[in-house]
């Protein structure tokens, strides 16, 4: 066993101990590999903590290793055209020439003024010209967004995007996103394009994989890592919030380190969550319990006929929260979340 905890909780970073998604990495690397790809876009979609970010940060290192290949991550807070015109140039020269001489960003954030030779070129000038030597070069550009929001920096940077595309220039977006941000943004009138992005729609991990992480970091045996594991439902913070706590405070037993591990949950991602739901939303989930139960029994505690549940539980569902896996019945996806938020409520 490693002397130091190979677990994370900082949201963003790839974490030491981690659980490949093989699968998504392959379909979208293998999509933007292609000689003529089908799709220049890819939407991950998923709860808080669900590991949007660790898959786009995974396929965007394998595509960093590619000489053929230049990769910008984009600051969705920040203006993204002007962001893309800096950055792109500096990963063709090796350092920013805008940069160098002096730039003038717009309060809009879409303009890039060139002070020292007194003259304004637009973002989309600058990138048209690179893109012209990047083509000549035979590269390929992957754009990165992680937690798009639906606003208006979106939305322009998202129509020009469509401009690129059409001009065939070498260009591929990857974009992260709550589920109301990703369909906010593919069912904006002046982004319909997007709706025809794959998109890929983040479930648990394999809980084969976390029982055999936690067997072989703890050195514990089978039945011990499967107990552990059921903890985490496969959501992918649990698993690194689990293992965190579970390495620092096992030694004081299962009931402290399941405290800890609640408190976790909680500051981090629970209360953002919570924060977020409609208050029908919340009434559904503090109705349930960790275990499966009826839909039938839900609408009859909370005197809600069957299509005002629907509409909601379509909406929890969409959002991460929620699961039906057979017909008539619902379970709660994020681990130990009824028996935290139930503290919300006074």
């Amino acid at each position: 066993m490693t002397k130091e905890n190979p677990f994370t909780i900082t949201f963003g970073k790839q974490p030491n101990t981690q659980i490949t998604r093989y699968e998504d990495v392959d379909r979208i690397v293998s999509s933007f590999n292609a000689e003529k790809p089908v799709c220049q876009t890819f939407l991950i979609e998923g709860v808080r903590g669900s590991g949007k970010t660790v898959l786009m940060t995974t396929v965007a290192r394998q595509f960093e290793e590619k000489k053929d290949w230049l990769v910008i991550n984009l600051n969705s807070a920040m203006g993204l055209l002007s962001g893309l015109a800096l950055r792109l140039e500096a990963s063709c020269s090796g350092t920013s020439k805008i940069i160098g001489t002096g730039i003038n960003v717009t309060a809009a954030g879409f303009g890039i003024g060139v002070n020292a030779e007194e003259k304004t070129t637009d973002s989309v000038g600058i990138i048209d010209g690179l893109f012209n030597k990047i083509v000549k070069d035979k590269k390929r550009v992957l754009i990165t967004i992680d937690e798009a929001l639906h606003d208006d920096n979106m939305r322009v940077f998202a129509s020009q995007f469509q401009i690129f595309v059409r001009q065939d220039y070498p260009v591929f977006l990857i974009m992260t996103g709550l589920y109301e941000n990703i369909y906010g943004i593919q069912n904006d009138p002046g982004l319909t394009f997007l709706l025809r992005s794959p998109k890929i729609n983040i479930g648990p991990l394999s809980i084969f994989q976390i029982i055999k992480q936690y067997k072989d970091i703890f050195d514990m045996n089978d039945e011990d890592a499967k107990k552990l594991a059921r903890f985490t439902k496969g959501y992918a913070f649990a698993f690194q919030a689990l293992g965190v706590v579970y390495w620092e405070k096992r030694q004081n037993g299962m009931e402290a380190v399941l405290t800890a591990y609640d408190e976790l949950l909680d500051d981090f991602v629970y209360k953002k969550i919570w924060s977020a739901l409609s208050d029908n939303e919340r009434r559904i989930v503090l109705s349930m319990t960790d275990d499966e139960i009826k839909t039938g029994d839900v609408c009859k505690e909370l005197s809600m006929n069957p299509g005002t549940f629907s509409r909601y539980r379509d909406q929890l569902v969409h959002k991460g929260i929620i699961e039906s896996k057979r017909y008539g019945y619902v379970s709660l996806v994020l681990p130990r979340f009824n028996r935290i938020v139930t503290n919300y409520v006074f």
